[in-house]
């Protein structure tokens, strides 16, 4: 296990054992301060994780999260990550773990193979979408650049299961490949419009339930995030809403980072109880990688 100063770097969410989102993680993090996570997070320029002692008896980790700009309430890949490694490195007291986060508490369920070693998958809660209002939505287009026409005849929502996403349904991959983002402008209109970042996403193939999304956060210090795990978990609810996956908990299948050379693949598995949405279940396969030098 390659490591520096206590901080080990995964991939959370990679395709064939390749891309993923890359993610600093620090399994002792209760040495640290905020400022010594946060100056992790400016130094690899990744959304970073960091492992704590649980603060009650009902969880078994606290986790803090941060990019270099600010401290997130939540953060799938990092948690996903954190659980993977600390699975790796058999300090997990069992395979369902409570998590305890400033968005609420998250549990993992980790399986276990010899040959493939451990998967995570973490638990969301139901996600709640809202149309945006009609000058809103010109307003997203505008920063866009989209026209009617690059749209599918679906709205643009607002839809959140930790942290709200703005999710634009684009016609199709092509045009989704080919959108460009401002920080600044993004920034300001997920300002305007309550957001933590664009979500906009294409059908990839509608028989499999495959989706390509791309993700352009509001205030992260970067232009683009290469699998982004609480987005595609308010996509999802997003795409049941839209009628564009079944009522079911067949997977989902959502692809991140094609535009930026990074293809990263989030599954997602919606939970129902009498017919109705009660969570989801957000998955991916993870990698240890060689830590970055800078």
């Amino acid at each position: 296990m390659k490591s520096v100063e206590g901080v080990d770097l995964v991939s959370v969410f990679t395709f064939e054992g390749r891309g993923g989102n890359p993610c600093p993680i620090v399994v002792d993090g209760q040495r640290l301060g905020s400022s010594a996570m946060q100056a992790i997070a400016q130094h690899h320029g990744h959304e970073s994780g960091f492992v704590l002692p649980a603060t009650s008896k009902e969880y078994d980790f606290s986790f803090r999260f941060w990019v270099p700009n600010h401290e997130m309430e939540m953060c799938g890949h990092a948690t996903i990550g954190a659980l993977w490694l600390l699975a790796s490195k058999n300090v997990l007291p069992s395979d369902v773990v409570r998590v305890e986060t400033r968005s609420g508490p998250v549990t993992g369920f980790v399986r276990r193979d010899a040959d493939a070693g451990a998967s995570v998958e973490i638990t969301q809660p139901a996600g709640k979408v809202t149309a945006l209002s009609a000058s809103q939505t010109e307003d997203v287009m505008a920063v866009m650049g989209l026209s009617r026409d690059d749209m599918l005849d679906l709205p643009i929502q607002n839809a959140v299961t930790s942290r709200v996403k703005t999710i634009v349904p684009i016609k199709d991959v092509g045009r989704l490949n080919a959108l460009k983002s401002n920080m600044q402008a993004v920034e300001a209109l997920c300002n305007r419009i309550g957001s933590t970042g664009l979500y906009p996403y294409a059908i990839n193939d509608s028989r499999t339930q495959s989706f390509d999304a791309r993700q352009f956060p509001r205030s992260s210090g970067y232009p683009e995030d290469a699998a982004t795990g609480i987005a595609a978990a308010a996509l999802s609810f997003g795409l049941l809403a839209n009628g564009l996956v079944d009522r079911s908990d067949a997977p989902i299948r959502i692809f991140q980072g094609r535009a930026m050379g990074s293809l990263s693949e989030i599954g997602v598995r919606l939970g129902f109880a009498g017919g109705r949405a009660i969570g989801c279940l957000l998955g991916g396969a993870v990698q240890q990688m060689e830590m970055e030098t800078k």
